[in-house]
């Protein structure tokens, strides 16, 4: 079935000469109706009801952005292709949140308008799979009704004990014998926002992609799988990788997944209590883990009588100016929690702690901002993402300081190599009467400034100035002497050690200089 194609734009030659050079056939396109203004085409796409819009932004009446807004509300499922001039550009980035891909510069070639076409019925076959699916998941779920297994299997879980009697009528419901096969207890968690039909779509994907599960619920915001034990667990990781893919691919959001150790049925609520434990050790692990009990240490009581963070190393390598220094401390610091495990609570108190280090390095005013961030931390749920936040603000502070650090380098500079070209004939000019004489600095810390800054040594770049100061004064001065040459640049009352240095700069003598110039 061909998708539906409605043309608007308010110059005749525009619509006519897009009209008929596409070859909307070959494409799979019907071209159903035109429309000159956007008050027109928004009556024929209520008639017409048409998948494509190729609209002007530019129109009276009714612009190509209005256009949109209120097709959007109507008809979200119609994608539009926007055409405009290139001064409108910034304007036409407004329709993004309605969904709009496509936008093309006026005049526009018939490859451009057939590519855009491509990527919109594309999008619209990609749509379509997806409805497709979600709608056979849904009728998958009105035929089923697998309720009882589930309530089941949550009482037991959730239930505070259990007798010989509750586990015999299980065995029945299981229509097995139990206690001779191990089985494993699979949570799926979803992140992020998310509604029921997720959880459904899990259970749904999951109970095909495991073959059957003995049973398989929500508790809570969690999706439960218990299936028995085959002792193959890359083929678990494979399927359980297939369930988060399928998951991504048709409703984008990602899951977090514990895996129990295998056991017996009579011990399922042990196995249902140490996945819940995995499932809290994503705080450490991160959102999109998939954990078992090998990957989870022990929390240690005392484990916070082993930790500390070294307030004067981040601070000092902040005000240093060296990001890479000021990252791998908060890595550091971050794998030691981590290890530690010393509890959520007790985590983020140190992350705070961090936190604050790290802001009080700026000044009253600009703090004010950055303690808005401790309630954001407070409100994350792994480490990773309060690690990204602190060593964000870490980042920008860093380079902040890395800054100012560098215009004042610069500045030093800059006095160095004007005093050098002013006293470019004195012989005692030297790295170390410009730092003790000049700037008053370390003549040490200086020179590596100026290598810094410049990219080679004081002394070469003096040399290479006096040579160059030399070769100036040769082509002004035909008759000047090497003697005299020598001490108006600063070699003193050594003409034959200047003679060497400017033939290895060079590769002439002064004398053979002047006369192949």
């Amino acid at each position: 079935m061909a998708y539906k194609v409605l043309l608007a734009d308010d110059e005749k030659i525009i619509v006519e000469g897009i009209s008929s050079v596409i070859d909307w056939t070959a494409l799979d396109l019907e071209l159903v109706a035109t429309a000159r203004n956007g008050i027109e085409a928004y009556e024929k796409i209520v008639t017409q009801e048409p998948d494509i819009v190729i609209s002007d932004i530019r129109m009276p009446g009714m612009d190509g952005l209005s256009l949109v807004s209120k097709v959007n509300d109507k008809f979200p499922s119609v994608k539009f292709i926007l055409l405009s001039g290139f001064s409108e550009f910034e304007y036409a980035r407004t329709a993004m949140q309605y969904g709009v891909k496509n936008y093309l510069l006026k005049p526009c070639s018939v490859g451009k308008i057939t590519a855009a076409l491509h990527d919109v019925i594309n999008e619209l076959k990609d749509k379509k799979d997806q409805d497709t699916f979600i709608r056979q998941l849904r009728e998958k779920y009105e035929k089923a009704q697998p309720y009882m297994k589930a309530q089941y299997l949550t009482e037991f879980l959730l239930s505070k004990s259990h007798s010989n009697k509750d586990l015999f009528f299980y065995h029945q419901l299981f229509d097995m014998e139990m206690n001779d096969n191990q089985v494993r207890l699979i949570l799926f968690k979803l992140e992020g926002e998310f509604s029921y039909e997720h959880l459904f779509a899990i259970k749904n994907i999951g109970a095909e992609i495991f073959e059957s599960p003995l049973l398989n619920t929500n508790i809570g915001e969690n999706e439960l799988f218990l299936i028995e034990d085959d002792h193959d667990s890359e083929k678990l990781h494979h399927q359980i990788e297939q369930i988060r893919e399928l998951l991504h691919k048709y409703f984008q959001r990602d899951t977090t997944v514990a895996i129990s150790q295998a056991d017996n049925f009579q011990n399922v609520k042990s196995l249902y209590r140490e996945a819940i434990e995995c499932l809290e050790h994503r705080f450490y692990l991160g959102e999109g883990s998939i954990i078992s009990k090998k990957d989870i240490l022990p929390a240690n009581s005392n484990s916070s009588n082993d930790f500390n963070i070294d307030e004067q190393q981040i601070v000092l390598k902040i005000k240093s100016g060296h990001i890479k220094d000021v990252c791998d401390e908060i890595t550091c610091i971050f794998e030691k929690m981590a290890d530690l495990r010393m509890g959520i609570d007790m985590t983020k108190s140190y992350c705070i702690q961090l936190y604050m280090n790290i802001v009080q390095t700026v000044d009253t005013e600009c703090m004010q901002t950055y303690l808005m961030g401790t309630s954001a931390l407070l409100g994350m749920e792994t480490v990773q993402q309060i690690q990204e936040y602190i060593e964000t603000t870490a980042k920008k502070i860093t380079i902040d300081y890395y800054n100012k650090f560098k215009s004042k380098q610069t500045s030093v500079i800059s006095k160095v190599i004007d005093f050098v070209k002013e006293n470019l004939g004195n012989p005692n000019l030297s790295l170390k009467m410009v730092a003790n004489k000049i700037l008053y600095m370390n003549p040490d810390y200086l020179g590596k400034l100026f290598r810094q800054e410049t990219g080679q040594r004081f002394s070469a770049y003096l040399t290479k100035l006096r040579i160059e100061k030399a070769v100036d004064l040769i082509v002004e001065m035909d008759d000047v002497k090497v003697v005299t040459l020598a001490e108006m640049i600063g070699f003193g009352d050594n003409p034959q050690y200047f003679s060497q240095v400017f033939k290895k700069y060079t590769g002439y003598t002064p004398s053979e200089y002047r006369k192949v110039t």
